[in-house]
């Protein structure tokens, strides 16, 4: 992996149409007109329509398409890093298999300073940051959110028209961030009927009662049936069962797929290099090593403060502490941590760091919320892990964190007045205990990416094999 350079702007708000590109992708240029394009009819519009539908429809390639098949991910990120990190560690599997043209759009704050896999095609939207359960607000002051919802609705269409993705991968949002891709699905089924729709739903969302009456206000299992040919869950289902607590019944039931859980792929490979982790040996002295992670850090305030107290309570030099603040911890919370922390030479304040895994894998602790990335990765990497899910506004995280304690991989807090000192005493204890045997770590499928990225690559390959077909028929 290297970093990206930027060698194609467009002129948006704030170089929001930004294009980062490494590599080349063989065959023309997409942006020249397809040869042969037309509006079919309207009647031929309704055929093709009820035969998707009925899911008869043969998957078949982009007409007049060259070289390796596209794939669009698009990733909404308004908050924290998690839908960024899911769909890098599907972009670098799919980049692996050599026969994917990947396009990431994303509206990240801070995809500019991430390390991306070689070769990854970046869109950037303009960033929006998430105000309450389905509010948003421009992420820079003064913007009017409208304005810029709907240059990121253009801008996503625009992007559809010009490259015809042959797969477009939703991540977690079936209408988009406040349904700003509402016009590119409906696009899609009138003048791009080839290109597969999918959604990647992580496996828990909320309360099923809340996703089940959101959804019901949003019109989502319509949008579901109607613009979505597969629904690929980034979980197991015995686990937790997507369709049943959701609601999801029918035809669009029988085209959800279970993939395990999406991590990065150098956490499941042995023969990975280790890397450095984010701090000194010299400054750990030794002394066992507690990483405390709040993924993003927008709302990693709570559990970092009530940690800092908590190291007070605690024996002098039980341990050594890396807390990463994470880049979109506010200015004034990151100040008064490092107040807090000061003279300690026990403790260590990193900003962020783009590549987690050496200092996972180096950590004999981890302490972190229980975000979908920042509870997989630790059980991934079989690490001790003390989970403290955020309260508010979803049920989300606790009812990850609670399932994850139950399979007996990790340990879970809830967030209260008395966090320190559960902290305090559970840090020791976890230290000391032995780590959960290799039959508990089995318990929670890891390799979504690799089956997400196989199932792209069979679709690809029936589209191929529909074309021959087509071609010695004609």
């Amino acid at each position: 992996m290297r970093d990206v350079q930027v060698v194609e702007l467009d002129n948006g708000p704030g170089g929001a149409g930004a294009v980062w590109r490494q590599g080349w992708m063989p065959g023309r240029d997409p942006r020249d007109a397809e040869a042969g394009d037309r509006d079919p009819a309207p009647s031929e519009r309704r055929h093709q329509g009820n035969a998707r539908r009925a899911r008869l429809r043969p998957l078949i390639p982009c007409a007049g398409r060259v070289g390796p098949a596209v794939v669009f991910l698009y990733s909404h990120d308004t908050f924290g890093l998690g839908h960024l990190r899911r769909n890098l560690a599907i972009a670098e599997r799919l980049l692996e298999a050599g026969q994917f043209s990947v396009h990431l759009l994303t509206g990240s704050p801070v995809i500019a300073q991430w390390r991306l896999p070689s070769g990854l095609h970046v869109h950037p939207l303009p960033p929006v940051v998430k105000t309450g359960a389905e509010t948003y607000a421009a992420r820079e002051a003064g913007h009017s959110f409208g304005l810029v919802k709907g240059y990121r609705a253009a801008l996503i269409l625009t992007l559809a028209l010009r490259y015809r993705p042959d797969i477009f991968l939703v991540d977690h949002a079936p209408a988009g961030m406040n349904g700003e891709i509402l016009p590119t699905l409906a696009m899609m089924r009138r003048d791009l009927p080839d290109t597969r729709v999918m959604l990647g739903l992580r496996d828990i969302l909320d309360s099923p009662d809340t996703v089940r009456a959101t959804w019901a206000e949003q019109e989502i299992l319509p949008l579901l049936e109607q613009a979505y040919d597969d629904i690929l869950v980034y979980g197991s289902r015995k686990l937790f069962d997507v369709v049943d607590a959701y609601g999801i019944a029918g035809e669009t039931a029988a085209r959800v797929r279970y993939c395990g859980h999406v991590v990065a792929a150098d956490l499941l490979r042995p023969d990975a290099e280790e890397g450095t982790p984010c701090w000194s040996a010299a400054r750990a002295a030794g002394r066992k090593v507690v990483l405390v992670t709040a993924g993003g850090g927008g709302d990693g305030f709570a559990l970092m403060e009530a940690y800092l107290h908590g190291l007070s309570r605690m024996a002098p030099g039980a341990c050594h502490s890396v807390i990463v603040t994470g880049p979109l911890m506010s200015v004034d919370q990151r100040a008064a941590l490092t107040a807090t922390a000061a003279g300690r030479e026990d403790i260590d304040l990193v900003d962020y760091i783009t590549d987690p895994l050496p200092s996972l894998r180096a950590a004999d602790l981890v302490i972190a919320m229980a975000g979908y990335n920042t509870s997989a990765e630790p059980i991934a990497a079989r690490k001790r892990t003390i989970l403290v899910p955020r309260p508010a506004p979803r049920a989300e995280q606790r009812l990850r964190a609670h399932l994850l304690a139950r399979l007996g991989l990790v340990r879970a807090i809830e967030q209260g007045p008395d966090l320190a000192d559960r902290l305090a005493r559970e840090i020791p204890a976890a230290l000391a205990a032995p780590p959960p045997s290799s039959v508990a770590w089995a318990q929670l499928d890891l390799n979504g990416a690799e089956r997400v990225a196989a199932h792209l690559a069979t679709a690809i390959e029936a589209r191929s094999a529909a074309s021959g077909i087509a071609g010695e028929f004609a």
